[in-house]
């Protein structure tokens, strides 16, 4: 097992697998540390689906183009789940409110489900497997993925995780420095524009001279290239058909 110094400072996306899959040992602990992932309530408002299967993860991939989700043991998908406490209530006789149809209960489950990713990512980057966040899984094609996997409503992706014994080890990418990140007492714009153009030299810098692909992306021009990619999603449209239609 790594150290917590190693597990949370050395990590890195990997999207290149072995062939080796994850033993049922490993897959065991990360499901504990899911099961242990702190919610708003203790309401646990979050499920996982484990996909393994071959046909689906590939299903998948053509969905969303993200390779590493075909060629990962294993892809965990993070789900927002009002639908358990639904099932409850309803066998219960108590009367569930429109939690759904709130701007809380949507950040709620999105909270609940994106700790439970943090959970399994810790878990497997401490055994030494590797790990690739997959935010596609929400945007990419959300009703289609909603049809195919079976979601009922009151629930809906968030996220996915893929996992898998790593073939490769790329550089350490910078992250945005502590004084850019960490705010005492009160948020501050003092000399954040100056950090700001710092921090996108140094991922230029990175980019052009990373070992594998290189490439002349800054930062903050590359990521709002992907603000503006994002304005063609139709996330609210797909919320809704899973009941989550927020009025308030």
């Amino acid at each position: 097992m790594k150290t917590v110094n190693e597990t949370l400072l050395n990590r890195r996306s990997i999207r290149r697998y072995e062939r080796e899959p994850i033993t049922p040992q490993q897959l065991d602990f990360i499901y504990e540390a899911i099961r242990n992932t702190p919610t708003s309530y203790n309401g646990q408002q979050f499920s996982v689906i484990d996909i393994s299967d071959q046909q689906l993860k590939e299903q998948l991939y053509a969905l969303t183009n993200q390779k590493q989700i075909k060629t990962c043991s294993h892809f965990l998908l993070f789900c927002a789940d009002f639908h358990k406490i639904s099932v409850g209530a309803e066998a219960k006789g108590i009367d569930m409110p429109q939690f759904t149809h709130t701007a809380d209960g949507l950040i709620v489950g999105t909270v609940d489900a994106a700790l439970a990713m943090m959970s399994a990512l810790v878990a497997a980057e401490s055994m030494g497997l590797g790990t690739c966040c997959i935010g596609y899984a929400r945007t990419a094609a959300p009703e289609e993925i909603a049809a195919l996997l079976q979601l009922p409503p009151r629930t809906y992706a968030v996220c996915g995780l893929a996992i898998g014994v790593p073939r490769e080890m790329p550089d350490l990418k910078p992250k945005q420095p502590v004084g850019l990140i960490i705010h005492q007492n009160r948020y501050t714009d003092q000399g954040l524009k100056e950090a700001v153009l710092k921090y996108d030299t140094d991922i230029t810098r990175y980019n052009a001279t990373r070992s594998g692909t290189k490439s002349d992306n800054d930062w903050v021009d590359h990521i709002i290239g992907y603000y503006r990619e994002a304005m063609n999603y139709h996330m609210l449209q797909a919320l809704r058909s899973q009941d989550f239609d927020t009025k308030r």
